[in-house]
């Protein structure tokens, strides 16, 4: 049998320390089937509070309490049903449980519809009182006054209950999407130095960091081909989520999907409109970094398949999991003793699943579940690359780990602008663990991962975010989304940001068909603030030690119990300034010049 993670394999061949366990959340899944089962008694228990859930403080103080222990038990029930779905996607079973949580949550959220509503007619007048009759509440104060600042997008009870009903349809593109490119789709062998290798869209950014470039035309076109030829199911999937989302917008009284999707953070769309403007202001940075690729690779024409070949060499480096999770240790060393005993805590308990396997969901995530613990999908390859990977998807694990422990529950799940803050932190210690370690060549590699992780972390996802809001745009003017209007609108941006060096094709063009973060609409932005910040807060904890390390734990801790930028405020970073986002891109600038100069000499 092959060394795990070397090849594609089936499931039952990985040994058990490389897969979660599962059995964290329920021992057996009788017991998953119990409290599915019992969710709908919970529901009946807050059912005597509609119409009186203001009458008394207490009132509010029991309905939110049992509201949040349905939510608390829901949540249990969905991850235990996601996680077995994600590990093999081709699995019915596994499938019918998800189908079953997904349809009882969109269940409860029609049941428990009435809250808001209710609550809404709570005044800042009576609910000052409400605080004093009853302490209880305090720990309620941020989310009922959250919820008062967003009154007016809420409807009445009968409307609200039509609205959570949507909920299921409203999922549709997404599981089709997933279904269609993480289960249906076949990609084909390809031949690789006389060797038949299967593409995965888990190896195939391996592929297009292979030196011969034969290989990685092969690679890109192939994965290509294959999406386009179910370009138009695609298309009509993803063309569909956006009606979703400007539905959403329509009832809920925005002025666009954009509007939606910030509101909830407390942000204006000037706050979104200023990002873009800063990263337009570095592109040609980005402009004079795709010609230095040009020129390394001595190439009369750059395409988008060498975009990802290191000019420096690839890493020869091919650490087992255990290596990388070693490296990863001591890269976060400066967070303390107290993080790292729970990183290796979270490995040595199998709170990973690690390697990919046939069916297996795409990519990485880390998921937190309140009350066990988190956990962490890998398609673990032996690489430099995967090595920030975990590093990063333990940070949003920890994250969630310290929040979990910290927070209740109505405060657990901390807002997904936070959410690449703590990641990026990870990668950007283990960057500077690995550089100062580094002799010349090594520090030069690991430059161009940072200039990388630059291009595709800030620049490629705001590109991203870019290319949402103006087919977002065309579709509240009334024009027809097609495939053909995808590749349109994205070629220009990959003009825009890449600039006259790179020689885009038809298959770039159509590189939205397979992005999945446009299916939960103006998230990939966030991407690149949360970069941003974390640039800065490594930079902190590296200057001021354990007395920052303290307050960024603390960060760490708090959750969604505040709005996000004073969040991150008390972490010492003023997001809404605009100066961390022109900082952090200032450092890639120096990065570039620092790696110009090693390449010249």
């Amino acid at each position: 049998m092959n060394e795990p993670g070397h090849v594609y394999q089936e499931r039952q061949n990985i040994p058990e320390q490389y897969l979660w366990n599962l059995e964290d959340i329920y021992p057996n899944e009788d017991l998953w089937e119990k409290d599915l089962q019992a969710i709908a008694g919970y529901v009946d228990q807050i059912q005597p509070y509609c119409g009186h859930v203001v009458d008394t403080a207490e009132n509010l103080y029991n309905t939110l309490e049992l509201q949040s222990n349905i939510y608390e038990i829901l949540e249990r029930v969905a991850a235990y049903a996601m996680l077995h779905r994600d590990q093999n996607t081709t699995d019915q079973h596994n499938q019918g449980l998800y189908d079953r949580a997904s349809a009882l949550s969109v269940q409860v959220e029609s049941k428990l519809s009435f809250i808001r509503p209710e609550i809404l007619k709570l005044t800042p007048e009576k609910l000052a009182p409400f605080l004093v009759l009853d302490d209880r509440l305090e720990k309620y104060r941020h989310f009922l006054e959250n919820l008062q600042r967003q009154g007016k997008h809420f409807r009445s009870p009968e409307e609200e209950e039509i609205i959570a009903l949507t909920g299921e349809m409203a999922q549709a593109p997404t599981i089709i999407f997933s279904l269609l490119t993480n289960a249906d789709m076949e990609f084909p062998e390809i031949d690789v130095l006389g060797e038949k290798t299967r593409l995965t869209q888990g190896n195939f950014i391996d592929f297009m960091h292979h030196p011969v470039r034969e290989i990685r035309q092969t690679a890109y076109s192939s994965l290509y081909k294959t999406f386009a030829a179910h370009s138009n199911t695609i298309g009509a999937a993803y063309s569909s989520s956006i009606k979703a989302d400007l539905f959403h917008a329509r009832v809920r009284r925005y002025e666009s999907a954009l509007e939606t999707a910030l509101d909830p953070d407390n942000l204006p769309v000037s706050f979104f409109d200023k990002l873009l403007e800063s990263v337009h202001r570095h592109l040609p940075a980005l402009h004079r970094y795709i010609a230095l690729k040009k020129k390394q690779l001595k190439l009369d024409e750059l395409l988008s398949y060498d975009l990802y070949v290191p000019l420096t060499g690839k890493s020869q480096w091919k650490p087992s999991i255990e290596a990388a999770q070693q490296t990863v240790i001591k890269g976060l060393s400066a967070l303390g003793k107290e993080y790292t005993t729970l990183l290796e805590k979270g490995f040595r308990n199998r709170w990973l699943d690690v390697f990919e396997t046939k069916g297996k969901r795409s990519g990485a995530y880390s998921m937190g579940v309140y009350g066990i613990h988190p956990y962490v999908l890998l398609n673990y390859q032996p690489s430099l690359e995967n090595v920030f990977t975990i590093a990063h998807e333990m940070g949003h694990a920890l994250h969630s780990f310290y929040t979990n422990k910290t927070q209740p529950y109505i405060y657990s799940h901390y807002p997904i602008l936070l959410a690449e803050v703590a990641s990026t932190v990870n990668e950007a210690l283990l960057f500077q663990y690995l550089f100062e370690q580094a002799e010349t060549n090594e520090k030069a590699a690991l430059l161009e991962k940072n200039l990388e992780q630059f291009r595709t972390t800030v620049f490629r996802q705001i590109l991203f975010a870019e290319f949402e809001k103006k087919v977002h745009e065309l579709a509240k003017a009334g024009e027809p989304l097609t495939p053909d209007k995808f590749n349109e609108v994205y070629g220009e941006l990959l003009e825009k940001y890449y600039g006259p060096h790179l020689v885009l094709d038809d298959y770039i063009r159509n590189e939205w068909a397979r992005i999945p973060h446009f299916y939960s609409s103006f998230y990939v932005y966030k991407y690149a603030t949360g970069f941003s910040a974390a640039v800065a807060i490594s930079e902190m904890v590296l200057k001021e030690g354990e007395i920052f390390v303290e307050r960024y734990m603390e960060f760490l801790k708090s959750g969604n119990s505040d709005y996000p930028l004073e969040t991150l405020k008390n972490a010492g970073v003023n997001l809404a300034s605009g100066e961390p986002v022109d900082k952090a891109l200032c450092l890639f600038e120096k990065h570039l010049e620092k790696f110009e100069n090693i390449l010249n000499n």
